[in-house]
This record gives C-alpha cells, structure tokens and sequence, in this order.
C-alpha cells in the first residue's frame, strides 16, 4: 500500500464495531460526506450487548469551557464534553432525547462525600447544597422519593445535565448513518470479524487493510476503524491499556398512571449508593414505562488464562443476570429512595460491559505498529463515560482520520502503554460502592446469580 495514498470521500472506510462508539463515527463520517462505509458487527442491530442499547444514560455538560491554561486532562475532558454538549443541544438527531432535567449529586460514606463535596464545592455557582432528606424530596414531585435516604449528602445541578434516551437515539443515529450510505452488515457470521488483515507495509511493518469475517469473505478498505468496545482488545494487542469492566443494572415496572409522575425526574446518582433514571418517551408510548436502577460499585472484571498460558487477562463475558450482591444493592437503593417500588420484581436484570483505560480518558489514535502506512485507528476506552461523549468520539475520530485533530488533544488521546505498566487488574479507579472493590465474575458460584423476572 501506498503510505502517501490520500483520503478521499470515496475512500473505503470499514468501522468494527456497530455500538455506541461505531454508529457515531459512522453518522459523523457521513454528515462530512464519506461515501464509501461499511460497518460490521456480530449481532443484529442494536446489539443486544451493547452498553448503549439501553432505555437511558446519564448526561453531563461541560462546566468550564476548554482553556489554554487547564491541565492536559482538564483540556480534553471539557473539548469532549463541549463537543458532545453541542451535538446534544443542537444536532436534529440528537436533540429530540436529550432530557435537561437536573442532576443530584450524592453520597453516604465518608470517602465518598470528601470526593462529591470536592467537586460541587468548587463550583457553588453550578452545585447548590442540600441540606437534609426534605431538601432531596423537594427535587422531585411529591409522592417520589418518600424514602427515608438515611445519611445520604448531596448537591444538586439544576441546569446542563440530565439523561437521554439511549437506544431511541442510537436507533436514529443508525438510521441517519444509513440513509447517508453507510452499510451495516449485523450478523452472527457476516459481521463477526474473525481476524484483521495485514498486507506489508515495507520495513517489515504489518499494515491493516480490513478484516476477514466468520463466513469467510474479506473486506479490505483504505482506512479501518476498530471502535468494538469491551472486545476491541480481542482483535489488537492494547498492551493493558484497556480493562473490560461491567455494571449491573435492571429495571422495575411502573403502572400507566405512574408514568408521569416519574417521566422528567432529575439523575438521583450516589457514588456509593446507585442512581436511577426515568423511563423514556418510547417505553410510556407503548404501555411499559420502568424506572432503569444501577447499584453503584468499583465494576467488575472476568479473568481468563493468556494464550499460550500466559498471565491471565479481563475479557467480556455478556450475561442477562446480575450477581445475587448487586440485586440486592439495587433493592436497598429503592428502599432508601422509593421504597413503594422496592418490592416489585426486577426485570431483564444483566452485565453492561465497557473498557477502563488506567487514566479513564479515551484512547483516539493510530495504531502505532506499522509506521507511517498504518491504516488503522482505534476508538476504545469508554471508562464509563462513553455514551454521553459519543457524539464528541465521532468527531474526534473523523478529525483524526482527516489528519485535523488538535495536537493538544491528539497527546492526550495518543496510544500511552506507559500508563498500563503493572497495571493492577483489581485498581478500583477511584470509584465507591459495593464491597469497595473490583471483583472477579469467576469468583462468583453459579446458584449466586440472577435473572429477574418476565414483566
């Protein structure tokens, strides 16, 4: 391959990769006038393991704007979250389920409150305090939280943060992305890519020219994008920049005449507690609103031997059923909060996988083995922040692609295994909840599981 071939729109570009992160860059690549996208995927759309495929996530906007004097990693968390915010407020596609609706901010234990007090403190023109368990009663309509939120701290943003509708807009994105001309090849054997394919780069560099399927057939491109989440490292070696980390969450039902009482509430998240969302407007439309719960914790991992019995390595183990302890945590967090739904059945609980990096920051960037012919660029390491920002990783990623993206956010993003050297699996990444740490999904017996109920 030529290394001084250029980009075109009509090069061939094939994303891995139909998630969140994926259809993102798909629909960025086509609203800048790409023509020439596939996009493959090992389960129908939206794939039934995908962080994104959700009723709903929480949303963020930037506090502070980007500024030449911030910290390296204070700079790119607030160009990402700009980016994402602009695409949210003002994009028609996005727009439509981005619900505004305020962000309580909370914890109960002690190490947990100096992290949430920290922040909000900073910032008393965005956080204000609340006070006592009447003052977080008062932030939703009366008859919610009638819980007794016993030791719980907390602030509250009543403006710039909220929730959106997960699977709704990942619906319209795909859709747009596709009338645009981007194809989706969604598939148990079509879409599962099997292994990338090398051609020789020259210097004995091995350079990426697409991928080879289960069914066998190749699809070589000009550009490859690995965006597979928590299983892109099954694919490239990241040299421990990625850790596959799940959480747990479910559902319970609410009744028809429940629906608008709990439609537009505020994000209720405790960092060592859980949080839960409102239903979408799709799921009351159709008669099944639910209130999403997620119990809060350090995340857990799956184990499995290296090859050829090297050291052992987290991988992605997706699973409708969450652990007995995070069922349980969830039904704490109703009692403490909205105890008169603590008693109804859990519904579809199950594992949300995403990739940690050690410094949680995303990882943009040309994969760095194949010199200055290389064609493959990675998008990986959500790090729990990925869905609210994908509307950020599909621009970051077309700016890379197009050899435009910033310098100071091109360090930032860089392929780093200097920040994985004996990285700790176990590392709980600074964050609460649970048993206080990461646990091992092997660790846990069969019988200490579950799968919620039928609705």
């Amino acid at each position: 391959m030529d290394a001084m071939q250029p980009l075109e729109k009509n090069s061939s570009i094939l994303i891995i990769g139909a998630g969140t992160w994926g259809t993102s860059i798909a629909y960025r690549l086509v609203k800048r006038g790409y023509t020439n996208i596939k996009v493959l995927d090992s389960n129908t759309f939206p794939s039934a393991i995908s962080a994104g495929n959700d009723h709903n996530k929480i949303l963020e906007e930037p506090i502070s704007p980007p500024a030449a004097d911030q910290s390296d990693l204070d700079y790119a968390w607030n160009t990402i979250e700009t980016l994402s915010s602009e695409v949210w407020r003002h994009d028609p596609v996005h727009a439509p389920h981005y619900h505004p609706t305020g962000f309580i901010y909370a914890a109960v234990g002690d190490e947990a409150w100096e992290k949430v007090k920290a922040a909000a403190e900073a910032r008393p023109d965005v956080y204000a305090p609340l006070e006592d368990a009447e003052a977080f009663r008062q932030t939703m309509p009366d008859g919610v939280l009638t819980g007794d939120l016993t030791g719980w701290r907390g602030f509250i943003r009543r403006e710039g943060a909220g929730w959106v509708e997960a699977r709704d807009v990942l619906l319209d994105v795909h859709a747009a992305a596709a009338e645009g001309g981007a194809v989706f090849v969604c598939d148990p054997r079509a879409g599962r890519v099997a292994e990338l394919l090398y051609d020789d780069g020259g210097d004995g560099d091995e350079v990426v020219v697409g991928a080879k399927t289960a069914d066998g057939a190749t699809h070589r491109a000009d550009f490859t994008i690995l965006a597979a989440g928590a299983g892109a490292s099954t694919l490239v070696d990241f040299e421990k920049q990625l850790r596959p980390t799940a959480w747990t969450l479910g559902h319970v039902a609410l009744t028809a005449d429940e629906a608008p009482q709990y439609a537009e509430l505020p994000v209720l998240f405790n960092v060592d507690g859980g949080f839960f969302l409102s239903p979408p407007k799709s799921a009351i439309a159709a008669g099944e609103p639910e209130l999403k719960i997620c119990d809060e914790h350090p995340g857990y991992i799956h184990l499995a031997d290296g090859k050829d019995g090297g050291e052992k390595q987290p991988v992605p183990v997706p699973r409708q059923a969450v652990p007995r302890t995070s069922a349980t945590n969830m039904h704490k967090l109703l009692q403490a909060t909205v105890p008169q739904l603590a008693d109804r059945p859990l519904l579809r609980p199950r594992l949300c996988w995403d990739a940690d990096t050690p410094d949680r920051l995303f990882l943009i960037a040309r994969y760095p083995r194949g010199g200055s012919s290389q064609r493959l660029l990675v998008a990986a390491g959500g790090s729990g922040n990925g869905f609210m920002n994908a509307p950020a990783v599909g621009i970051l990623v077309a700016d890379l692609l197009e050899d435009r993206l910033e310098e100071r956010m091109a360090k930032s993003l860089r392929w780093r295994p200097e920040t994985a050297v004996d990285r700790d699996w176990f590392d709980t990444q600074g964050r609460f909840g649970g048993a206080g740490k990461v646990v091992d999904l092997g660790e846990i017996p069969d019988d200490d599981w579950v799968e919620g109920s039928a609705k």
